[in-house]
């Protein structure tokens, strides 16, 4: 029967891919008595699995179990005196790594790290075009509400806390550190990686992965910048360390722990401890969260969430977007080169992207809309949480049966037109904010000015669509500081004006795009096509929007041109293309206004009078 298979999850405990008919739905039990269960620690049999699986998170019985029950790779002695290399000595002497009995396979290749998952992780398997086909656990996604970071002398002052960044007690991470270690050495083999963050050597950190899966280290392999065997040798010490033990859970009943997940970033010791999830992309937004400090604070770089592409005359556009407003297909533009589809850095030197590889949502891919990526899913790439065909290995797109957030992780050097090194010392001209506005009331395209471009930014707005998300059933307005609310660690006004002075300093140009409806909110209006999106990135680039003639969009004090090649003219303001009363046109808009009026107050008591008053402007 040629049905299709489905990743089966059991909390903490990667299963193996089970094919169950409807008649037959997957439980522990069933499942125990038809597979042999493997995973890191070669379980043999069903009271194994049930031991782990009924304790109380006990750090002390859990771990014991896990030690006496793991497969020793190499026999330890209190005396030992085998040799150890230079990555075991350290990661004995930092965190008491126990080199003697746990395999340490640094910097493996793909076709061993490929192995090994086939071999020691359940839920894993290879596409049809050659990907690693890999289960995250029942954790699909990030987990924002259990990120802390560590509150020190040394960065305390600098950082913005509240509901993004919650203050953790140092001794609080050491436990969990201790706790993630723990875990650590009860495996048979743990995986280490060495690689960059950032492309510029001026500035780019060396960050270590310690991990126990083989899916992680292949995916941070192709998420860091990957080093040159001469760069190898001459690596050092890391500057920056991350210990995932996301199968084991954190205590919840320590201090700060508020679920048996926790993301916890030390600025002061360089590290990072993940425990209770094994969803991969907490370790890339990991990285990303520590370069939007230290760019910032200790180098005075302007770190961005943000795509990043280079004209054949070496000009640079920057383009800011939430999920689903077109940053990854409107930046992939065949006549220009890609920098980066997700982290960038600004410096006095030009634009440079934080990352080796990109990590695209896969959900409804396909050849015809976006083929740089559907061809970039091959051998070296990680497929997450996809659903796949048993016989053919063949990934189906369209189902999301697992999760939403289907993802593909895959070395940049993939996609045809990526610029390698992903540097340029062109400086931006060009600064792009996309919104998909389900509302239909923001134009399709709007010159901002410097202050307004601030405001946008710090404001990060696009909104949800019935349908994408449990119990929306209407247009819901979302707002994300600086596009990256969740990774941010300053103040969004940090950022913002480090963005406006660069920008004035440049002569760049701010653009404030809207890919979402027109003629009225979802369920009336449609949706801008993407043509004429593409259209007006064109005008952009070719510089016929920056000299065109204006009109002003009332209430929210936009400028929006008359006329833009390829697109029509009638769309360009959305009030002439409203399909209901004039009434409702502008019950919305003004409804919409007082949604960005309100979401600013959170920002305005540290922001500069001229940038909050910049938004929309409602009469009393």
């Amino acid at each position: 029967m040629n049905s299709l298979r489905r990743l089966a999850y059991k909390h903490q405990v990667s299963t193996r891919l089970v094919n169950a008919s409807a008649s037959k739905r997957f439980t522990t039990a069933n499942y125990l008595k038809s597979y042999n269960f493997k995973t890191n620690n070669n379980f043999n049999n069903s009271n194994n699995f049930k031991s782990i699986k009924v304790k109380n998170h006990s750090s002390y019985s859990l771990l014991k179990e896990l030690a006496l029950k793991n497969t020793v790779s190499k026999p330890f002695s209190s005396k030992s005196t085998m040799h150890h290399t230079r990555i075991e000595e350290e990661l004995h002497e930092n965190a008491h790594i126990d080199y003697d009995r746990v395999d340490i396979q640094w910097n493996p290749s793909v076709a061993q790290l490929y192995e090994d998952a086939l071999k020691y992780e359940g839920g894993s398997a290879i596409s049809s075009t050659g990907a690693l086909v890999t289960a995250s656990g029942i954790k699909t996604g990030r987990s924002p509400k259990d990120k802390r970071i560590v509150d020190e002398p040394g960065s305390t002052n600098d950082i913005w806390w509240g509901p993004v960044n919650t203050k953790l007690p140092e001794h609080v991470f050491l436990i969990n550190r201790e706790r993630a270690v723990d875990y650590l050495n009860t495996r048979s083999r743990i995986y280490v990686f060495d690689g960059f963050a950032g492309w510029d050597p001026k500035y780019r950190i060396k960050v270590r992965v310690v991990s126990a899966r083989a899916y992680h280290s292949l995916f941070m392999r192709d998420m860091l910048i990957r080093p040159t065997p001469q760069e190898l040798e001459t690596y050092g010490s890391p500057d920056f360390t991350i210990y995932n033990a996301g199968a084991f859970p954190a205590n919840r009943y320590t201090t700060g722990m508020t679920s048996t997940t926790s993301v916890s970033i030390n600025f002061h010791m360089n590290e990072m401890v993940i425990l209770g999830t094994e969803y991969a992309g907490e370790m890339k937004k990991g990285v990303f969260t520590v370069m939007h400090y230290l760019m910032p604070v200790k180098h005075k770089v302007l770190s961005l969430h943000s795509s990043a592409n280079e004209g054949p005359d070496g000009d640079v556009s920057i383009f800011f977007g939430l999920s689903g407003t077109g940053k990854t297909t409107l930046s992939a533009d065949p006549k220009r080169f890609l920098i980066g589809d997700d982290e960038h850095c600004w410096s006095d030197d030009g634009i440079f992207n934080i990352e080796g590889g990109c990590y695209a949502k896969c959900i409804n891919l396909s050849p015809e809309k976006e083929p740089e990526i559907f061809n970039a899913i091959r051998f070296g790439s990680v497929l997450e949480n996809v659903v796949y065909d048993s016989h053919t290995r063949v990934v189906n797109y369209d189902d999301s049966s697992l999760t939403e957030n289907t993802r593909c992780a895959y070395p940049i050097e993939y996609i045809p037109n990526a610029k390698i090194p992903c540097i340029s010392s062109g400086h931006p001209k060009n600064i792009i904010l996309l919104t998909c506005d389900a509302y239909g009331i923001l134009p399709p395209v709007s010159k901002l000015s410097s202050s307004q471009a601030m405001y946008h930014f710090i404001s990060g707005y696009t909104a949800k669509i019935a349908g994408t998300e449990e119990g929306v059933t209407e247009p819901e307005a979302t707002f994300s500081a600086c596009f990256g609310q969740p990774f941010l660690v300053l103040h969004p006004y940090r950022y913002a004006k480090m963005l406006a002075d660069k920008m004035e300093h440049h002569k760049a140009d701010a653009w404030l795009i809207n890919t979402g409806w027109n003629g009225g909110a979802y369920g009336v209006g449609e949706r801008i096509k993407l043509k004429y999106s593409r259209a007006i990135i064109d005008a952009i680039h070719s510089g016929e929007l920056a000299s065109t003639e204006y009109e002003n969009y009332d209430v929210f004090n936009l400028q929006i041109p008359k006329s833009c090649s390829g697109v029509p003219t009638e769309i360009l303001n959305p009030s002439k293309t409203w399909k209901g009363s004039q009434e409702s046109f502008t019950n919305t808009r003004d409804s919409l206004a007082k949604r960005f009026i309100e979401n600013f107050k959170l920002y305005q008591g540290q922001t500069d009078s001229e940038v909050v008053h910049s938004g929309p402007v409602l009469s009393q």
